[in-house]
């Protein structure tokens, strides 16, 4: 009789606890996960209800409070924050999908090929390339026109170097966009040589061939969007930082976002022109799960890779050169002043030190007495000594790894020796800024995170070159590197309180790999892909 009571009351009990468990949306259990918070603690399980995360601790605390039909056993795998790309271009990474390839080509005879290929596919009645590079020519000088005008005479083609500042058109673009010999140029350069124009535009010129190309129909602005959109989940993406966008591509994000078209999360920094300013200062900012408006991007220079970047002394390898400021002082500080005065963001593109010393003034005078801006400099890549102490004051720096180990090739020939030792100088404005937002800047970069995460933390590129390093005393930490792609980044969003971190409260936006991060063998870093991406509790990948 004893035995059979004894049994009802067991028999009761499991039956109370289980009524007494939580049904959630999502539970994962049996892996090794990084929370990313103050302590940098690790779990191996989480629960997930309406999107966001309700408990994260050991398989027990969850399995034990929580049901859910959706449960995932991570056997032993490794779970991170979804990572955050703190620069990109994501619509215009989408765009060059539906245009001709460049990157990696080694000749103009590869990249004359290339454009054969792909209009013998799509047939178009304009052509655009992205990604040539002549820093990885057996002849690094920039090519010229004369090639293209023997093979594409009556079809106008637009190339645009990697970094985006400069581009090599034919002299059929030349002629539409109505540019001769004596068309000014302010803010950049047209190329010339023996009295003759090479097809080279530089910064603010080529804006005179951009308007001649016809805009994308919205179909291809859609496909552009989820084309992309597939990419950045298959690396373990859930946020990225599109620098310079116009209303118009936000706009229509919002409205794919709000019908579940698209599911990305973005934080969109407006072009930072007068219309857009006027318009997004009465509007204010705008916010919803998925998208974030509340910063402005401003051009301060151009880039080092095509000697626009705009320097305090000349270019080593071109003595004349100081490359220029794509505005004068007067209108960048008119424009900061303007923004300063609303609660939205600035995020202004330095790369020469002398752009940078003149924006870090500009922030220092416009923001006196306003507190927790967040104001970022995008690149801060080469800087004078005395200018990272300005990065002291809440100035976040926001850079991007790959660029480093990508210019090291040739960035001493156009700085010099003691110019490059503070350039791409990570470490140092981490120390001085206390934090660090990383990203890539595809597509002058590739998308892949661990690309950036290698550079940062290796300072070499993917065969492992330099041996000991590029300035590896500028080499962030594992920790520090992914909390820079995580964490620091949502701070530097003002997102800190709903991503960036696995915790209670925030967004379950996460990514699985089956090797660790924080321990795998630097070789194989480049090599890791996520095993799924988690989007708000939901499987992306």
């Amino acid at each position: 009789m004893k035995r059979y009571i004894l049994i009802i009351a067991l028999f009761s009990l499991v039956s109370c606890l289980k009524k007494n468990k939580t049904t959630v949306d999502l539970i994962v259990t049996g892996a090794t996960i990084y929370k990313v918070d103050n302590t940098f603690g690790t779990a191996t399980a989480m629960a997930v209800s309406n999107g966001k995360i309700v408990e994260i601790g050991s398989n027990e605390e969850i399995i034990n409070r929580y049901e859910s039909k959706n449960t995932v056993d991570g056997k032993g795998k490794f779970i991170y924050p979804g990572l955050i790309d703190a620069h990109c271009h994501y619509y215009g990474f989408g765009l060059s999908l539906q245009e001709v390839d460049l990157r990696g080509t080694k000749s103009m005879k590869e990249i004359i090929t290339r454009i054969k290929t792909f209009q013998k596919e799509k047939n178009p009645n304009f052509i655009v390339g992205n990604g040539w590079d002549q820093n990885d020519w057996e002849v690094k000088k920039y090519p010229t026109k004369a090639d293209l005008d023997d093979e594409f005479p009556n079809i106008p083609v637009v190339l645009n170097r990697v970094d985006g500042h400069a581009i090599l058109v034919n002299t059929k673009a030349l002629q539409l966009a109505g540019i001769t010999k004596d068309t000014k140029a302010v803010g950049g350069q047209i190329e010339m040589a023996n009295g003759e124009l090479t097809g080279i535009l530089v910064d603010n010129p080529m804006d005179l061939v951009f308007k001649i190309i016809p805009k994308p129909s919205r179909k291809i602005q859609i496909s552009a969007l989820l084309d992309a959109e597939k990419v950045m989940f298959d690396y373990g993406l859930t946020t990225v930082n599109d620098a310079g966008l116009d209303p118009d591509i936000i706009n229509l994000m919002d409205s794919l976002q709000k019908v579940k078209a698209m599911k990305l999360n973005v934080y969109a920094m407006i072009s930072a022109n007068k219309k857009n300013i006027d318009l997004y200062l009465k509007k204010g900012i705008y916010k919803t799960n998925n998208l974030d408006v509340r910063s402005f991007k401003m051009y301060g220079d151009g880039a080092l890779g095509s000697r626009g970047a705009c320097m305090h002394k000349p270019y080593s390898d071109m003595p004349k050169q100081f490359g220029a400021l794509l505005s004068p002082i007067s209108e960048l500080k008119s424009i900061a002043r303007q923004i300063a005065a609303s609660p939205f963001q600035l995020n202004s593109h330095a790369i020469g030190d002398s752009a940078n010393t003149v924006l870090l003034k500009i922030y220092k005078e416009v923001l006196a007495g306003k507190k927790d801006r967040r104001w970022k400099i995008e690149h801060a890549q080469v800087l004078r000594e005395e200018d990272f102490d300005y990065f002291k004051v809440g100035i976040i720096p926001s850079v991007q790894p790959t660029h480093a180990t990508s210019d090291m090739y040739w960035a001493r020939d156009r700085l010099g020796k003691e110019r490059l030792k503070n350039a791409y100088a990570y470490k140092k404005l981490l120390h001085k800024a206390g934090i660090i937002a990383l990203g890539t800047d595809f597509p002058v970069e590739e998308v892949n995170p661990m690309l950036t995460f290698h550079a940062a933390v290796f300072r070499k590129d993917i065969n492992n070159y330099p041996k000991g390093g590029f300035q590896k005393e500028n080499a962030l930490t594992r920790e520090e590197t992914l909390k820079g792609m995580t964490i620091w980044a949502a701070y530097s969003n003002f997102e800190e309180k709903e991503k960036g971190s696995l915790e209670v409260g925030k967004w379950a936006d996460f990514v699985m790999y089956d090797q660790d991060l924080m321990k795998i063998n630097e070789n194989q870093i480049v090599k890791m892909k996520p095993v799924s991406t988690y989007l708000k509790g939901e499987k992306v990948k």
